[in-house]
């Protein structure tokens, strides 16, 4: 199926820009015990919030599955590696945050 170069731009950008509702039968109580939980003010905060944490959660349980399947080797000299000298990208100073600052305005709000 060959389609028009036009058509493929329209579908990759509708389906990368466009979300569509999801309907889910999730117990009402839950959504509402966790929404004041969280202080969220809409059933939407909380369930993002509610799928962030279990991701983030389920990730560091990976990383703790990883604990003592790693060798360690104990010549290693994590001082002398830090002496090494840097690449001129990891040198940079680190880039200051421009949260809480409004747009045109150099100092913070």
């Amino acid at each position: 199926m060959n389609l028009p170069r036009f058509a493929l731009a329209s579908h990759m950008y509708l389906c990368n820009t466009l979300h569509m509702a999801t309907n889910l039968d999730l117990d009402p109580r839950l959504i509402e015990e966790a929404r004041e939980a969280g202080g969220y003010k809409t059933k939407k905060e909380a369930v993002t919030a509610a799928l962030q944490e279990f991701v983030r959660r389920r990730k560091q349980m990976k990383i703790i599955d990883l604990f003592g399947s790693i060798d360690f080797d104990p010549a290693y000299d994590y001082k002398a590696a830090r002496q090494l000298k840097r690449s001129p990208i990891a040198a940079r100073p680190a880039r200051r945050s421009m949260a809480g600052r409004k747009r045109g305005n150099s100092r913070p709000a």
